[in-house]
Parts: structure tokens; C-alpha cells; sequence
């Protein structure tokens, strides 16, 4: 009978892109985001009696960046008049590739795509409606 044998196969913490990457990611997904998302998901801001989109933003948190959507309410009894909803992902794994995860209602993330360049990933986000803001 032979013996077990361990495989590591992802690394648990994630591993953050270089400065330089780090900076054209950014410049990518703010370019997407004035580019494509703002325009078709937030023409225009429509106050409301219930929380009501303001922004749609991206932001880093470790090796993922995220995609947010602010929300304001103008109800008095609010707990906080603003806050924001993430609601796709892209988790950096290597050099130009990437995970991307939906934002489920219960809080967790799903990964829809695996593996794919920054390019195609921006195009599933423009183009599968599980990764649109609300």
C-alpha cells in the first residue's frame, strides 16, 4: 500500500499584486466603472423614501478588489444615512489572473469565474447580471 502524499494547491492568504499591478488593476476597474458601470447603473440619482444607489465605487481589501455601491437613506430613524453594498469581486491569484465572486444577500461571496484575465473579467461583470449593483 503506498503512502499518502499532501499536495498544496492555493495559497490560504492570497497573494497581492505588485505596486505596479496593483496600480494598472486600479486604473483599469476606475476606468470600467466611469466607463460602463456608472453610466448604465447610476444615470442619475433618484432620492427616494428608501435607501436610494449615490455612488458606485471600487476599493481594495487585501489581494480583492471590490465593487461597492453607496447607498443613502433619508429616513430619520436610519442607522446610518449611508453605507455601501459590495456586489462583485476580483481576487487577484497571479499575474493577470483573477476569481471573480458575487455578493450574495446572506453575505457571503460566490465565485462565479475562475482563472480568467482582467479583461474577460470585466466583460462577465458588464455582462452577467448576478454581478450588476442592485
Amino acid at each position: 500500500m503506498g503512502g499518502r502524499q499532501w499536495v498544496r494547491v492555493r495559497s490560504l492568504v492570497g497573494t497581492k499584486p505588485p505596486e505596479p499591478e496593483k496600480a494598472a488593476i486600479t486604473a483599469a476597474c476606475e476606468r470600467f466603472l466611469a466607463e460602463v458601470l456608472r453610466p448604465r447603473f447610476l444615470p442619475e440619482i433618484q432620492p427616494n423614501s428608501f435607501n436610494y444607489p449615490i455612488a458606485i465605487t471600487g476599493k481594495w481589501h487585501g489581494n480583492k478588489y471590490r465593487f461597492l455601491q453607496r447607498f443613502r437613506s433619508d429616513d430619520l430613524d436610519a442607522l446610518e444615512p449611508e453605507f455601501d453594498a459590495p456586489f462583485a469581486r476580483l481576487e487577484y491569484i497571479g499575474r493577470d489572473c483573477f476569481d471573480v465572486s458575487w455578493h450574495r444577500h446572506t453575505g457571503e461571496w460566490f465565485c462565479l469565474h475562475r482563472s480568467v484575465s482582467l479583461a474577460e473579467a470585466l466583460r462577465l461583470i458588464e455582462s452577467d447580471g448576478h454581478l450588476h449593483p442592485v
